[in-house]
């Protein structure tokens, strides 16, 4: 028997979403994937070549858990140069991609019955990773009226002597939301009267559109810096997804406590591709241009698609690659006999009537909406709205 544990933990809908996917692709089913979370294009070559030189060169073996010294010593730089914020090689630990880095962060600060804030909608793993820990997630709603950004007064009036923690995702997966300095400035001044831990994951920080700034919240906490813990990443920015390497920053005693942990749990990320992560941080970044130029036209591609259908409504994202169209209109209708009653009922929908997968809101606790991911070609985003918008004209 498996432990209450695992009983009381809900899988991942969006790798769930995925399996189905594949397996439907194995039965030679045409169907349009629309809900994976990771770069369509190649890593740069660059990246690649620095990962062939370290084969080459032998560097096959353990190395520190926390990461090498040349890899963390270049991730400070990155901050320094990025987001303007200073930290030291011993404030930085390399994990086996953000997802092991929020977890060590996560059960790193967290006791059980703690209380950790969650503005949503909001990724999927963050609610599980809360509860693995005994805590537990107190969800917060953000109104698609401002765009989703973060709602401060409610954050505020959620907390309470348990509140140990608030997970922010700056830009927001679900929404593409990207959170406004002023926005910011607001909830580091909470973080600082209240004496939390404000754990950012930023790891698509550099996919952002139309002008918009990116703001580390490290920055605007300069008197609490041992308050802050920043998640990153090299998955999405340099579509290295499959490597399976993200990074932390946080003070030194938490990252001491993050190591011991991450030492019994994987030890260090494989050695060749801390090197290749090296290159990717001091390598040309034009890939990182290109990439972003491309997903913009997508996004804007979707947008004019979706304000042309009148059962779909969405805000403008500034952030990711994802959009989060709000689905209510589809509630009530009928397909095969069937009423669609929930976002589920919609997702289930749209792969059988278009061959069009996309994650149900509920996943990401926002039941009226589904999400949409344009890392896909614009081939296919064109196919797939057509097919989307054929099989709304068939129900009743």
């Amino acid at each position: 028997m498996v432990t209450q544990r695992i009983k009381n933990m809900t899988p991942s809908a969006t790798e769930e979403m995925t399996a189905i996917v594949e397996n439907m692709k194995r039965q030679n089913i045409n169907v349009i994937g629309l809900n994976l979370g990771e770069p369509d294009f190649n890593t740069p070559a660059n990246i690649n070549n620095a990962a062939k030189k370290a084969l080459d060169d032998g560097f096959t073996k353990y190395t520190a858990v926390a990461g090498i010294p040349e890899l963390r010593s270049a991730i400070c730089e990155k901050f320094k140069i990025d987001n303007g914020v200073n930290y030291k090689p011993n404030e930085i630990l390399v994990a086996t991609g953000a997802k092991q880095a929020l977890f060590n962060a996560i059960f790193t600060t967290c006791e059980a019955g703690d209380e950790v804030i969650l503005p949503t909608p909001c990724w999927v793993s963050y609610v599980e990773m809360i509860k693995l820990a005994g805590a537990k997630p107190v969800f917060v709603k953000s109104d698609e009226s401002t765009g989703f950004q973060l709602n401060i007064p409610k954050i505020a009036a959620a907390i309470t002597a348990k509140t140990k923690a608030i997970i922010i995702n700056n830009p927001n997966n679900p929404t593409g939301a990207v959170y406004s300095e002023d926005c910011l400035k607001e909830l580091a001044k909470l973080v600082e009267e209240k004496d939390l831990y404000i754990i950012s994951d930023e790891v698509y920080e550099k996919l952002i559109y139309d002008g918009v700034k990116h703001v580390c919240i490290a920055t605007l906490l300069p008197n609490k810096r041992e308050n802050v813990i920043i998640i990153n990443g090299f998955s999405k920015t340099y579509a290295m997804t499959g490597w399976r390497i993200g990074y932390v920053a946080a003070n030194e005693t938490l990252i001491k406590g993050m190591d011991a942990l991450q030492g019994h749990i994987t030890s260090s990320v494989n050695s060749m591709t801390q090197i290749a992560s090296i290159e990717a941080l001091t390598g040309q970044q034009q890939t990182i241009e290109d990439m972003k130029k491309e997903f913009n036209e997508r996004r804007k591609y979707l947008m004019d698609r979706i304000k042309s259908i009148p059962e779909l409504s969405c805000d403008v994202p500034q952030g990711a690659f994802y959009i989060l169209p709000n689905i209510e209109k589809l509630f009530g209708k009928k397909y095969k006999g069937k009423v669609l009653k929930t976002s589920v009922d919609v997702t289930n929908f749209f792969l059988e009537a278009a061959n069009v997968a996309v994650v149900p809101g509920e996943a990401f606790q926002a039941p009226n909406n589904v999400r949409i991911s344009y890392s896909n070609s614009m081939g296919n985003l064109v196919k797939g709205m057509n097919n989307l918008e054929n099989a709304l004209a068939d129900l009743l």
